[in-house]
């Protein structure tokens, strides 16, 4: 698979202005990104914006001095998770039901609120759990949001020192999560009891990126990527440290199929496909983007 550019939908700005987040809705009608403004724009399929709001902070009469670290649509693409560094999730009403989540100009309604303890650090949403939306804290916690009691409640808690929730990721079944902390464990839990909760391997350093497809896929500043299999055994891992100028890979991102990941790093996008036949994975040839930057978020298109 090879990479090519197709549309700008945000032009650079002058000084910084991360992109701090991306969701694409699962009926791939509208992708949701958030800046460092504390906006998120929607576009369509077509790289079109077709609408644009606010964030609100969890004090409405607060300062908006926090981070949206984290978006999530619905199963359904009528709703769009926000979390936030000043301890809350928000669930927007995009749309007034599944038949209508293709069109737009509906109202955004905040429909739910999920305050925590802690500043929230990532967000997931699994598919096959449309109640269940997971939050990782930055006090190492793992919640899991109901949307139909309107609570959350912990799911875990790392168990080393109560570490700082760094990534999260919702298996391709939709059916369970993996966890990442900063002390390099990556935790494991199953809605439908495929396997017990805990540990599922220890990783050599934080793993900012992760994402489930075929393997679980794991990097962070070490500039090296780790596939485990279930188990948390090493089925194959990928050293890119001694290549010049390479720096840390902060997100990958899993194709619908798990068959493909593509990781970003400082002007750089790497291709891994896994070869069914010879059960392992390939590089292609990395894409280099001259003033990219370092990659923010990474987002994979659900068709």
């Amino acid at each position: 698979m090879q990479l090519k550019h197709l549309h700008t939908l945000l032009q650079a700005q002058d000084g910084a202005a991360k992109v701090t987040a991306l969701a694409w809705s699962p009926n791939n009608a509208k992708l949701a990104v958030c800046t460092a403004d504390r906006h998120i724009a929607l576009f369509d399929e077509n790289g079109e914006r077709r609408d644009k709001f606010s964030t609100k902070p969890a004090n409405s009469e607060g300062p908006k001095n926090y981070v949206v670290t984290g978006l999530e649509w619905s199963p359904d693409s009528t709703k769009l998770a926000v979390a936030q560094s000043d301890k809350i999730v928000f669930v927007y009403s995009i749309a007034s039901s599944p038949e209508t989540a293709a069109e737009w100009g509906e109202k955004k309604v905040i429909n739910f609120k999920f305050a925590v303890q802690a500043p929230v650090t990532c967000l997931t949403w699994p598919h096959n759990q449309p109640n269940y939306i997971i939050m990782g804290l930055s006090d190492g916690q793992v919640r899991v949001a109901n949307l139909k009691s309107n609570k959350s409640q912990k799911l875990y808690t790392s168990d080393q020192a109560n570490s700082f929730v760094v990534s999260l990721a919702s298996s391709p079944d939709g059916n369970s999560i993996i966890s990442g902390h900063a002390n390099g464990c990556i935790n494991r839990y199953s809605f439908d009891g495929a396997f017990q909760p805990g540990i599922l391997t220890q990783h050599p350093t934080a793993p900012y990126a992760l994402a489930w497809g075929q393997h679980i896929a794991a990097a962070g500043a070490d500039r090296r990527v780790q596939l485990y299999d279930l188990d948390g055994r090493i089925v194959q891992q990928f050293d890119f440290s001694r290549e010049t100028g390479e720096r840390e890979i902060g997100t990958i991102a899993a194709s619908p199929s798990g068959q493909t990941l593509v990781l970003g790093s400082y002007n750089k996008l790497r291709v891994l496909n896994f070869n069914s036949r010879r059960n392992q994975w390939d590089q292609i040839t990395p894409r280099e983007v001259e003033n990219l930057y370092t990659v923010t978020a990474l987002k994979w298109r659900p068709d």
